[in-house]
């Protein structure tokens, strides 16, 4: 992959990963597909985002990090876990169907979408990283 960044930054697409290839990943001796519950392909998938953002971080890049309605299938210990994360992103956005869900941390600016418009929710907003005025 690193002989290939820079041809994949000329061309704007990445060019070798795991999409561009088949990927079997296995929970414990089996192969996850077919054999993890819901809950532990969730919790597979997670990890494999999560272990994308750390890469990116580690090769100097600031990615954005996008949780699309994560938190609300995450336990206490996995939600703080994941709310650590996120308030070390330089830029998180997070999707949720039910703003409780989301870490009252993590709550800044907030954008309802409905009805074919999104409209700025001023909300008071936790003070700290990711907060806009």
């Amino acid at each position: 992959m690193a002989e290939r960044r820079g041809d994949e930054l000329d061309r704007g697409m990445t060019l070798v990963g795991p999409h561009r290839d088949d990927l079997v990943i296995h929970l414990g001796p089996a192969p996850a597909k077919g054999f993890a519950s819901h809950g532990e392909s969730w919790s597979l998938a997670l990890a494999l985002k999560l272990a994308t953002f750390a890469l990116l971080r580690a090769d100097g890049e600031d990615p954005v990090l996008i949780l699309d309605d994560v938190f609300a299938t995450l336990d206490a210990e996995r939600r703080a876990a994941l709310a650590a994360v996120a308030r070390s992103a330089e830029q998180t956005l997070i999707t949720a169907a039910v703003m409780e869900d989301v870490p009252p941390e993590l709550r800044g600016t907030r954008v309802e979408v409905g009805g074919g418009m999104a409209v700025v929710v001023k909300d008071a907003v936790p003070a700290g990283k990711g907060a806009l005025p």
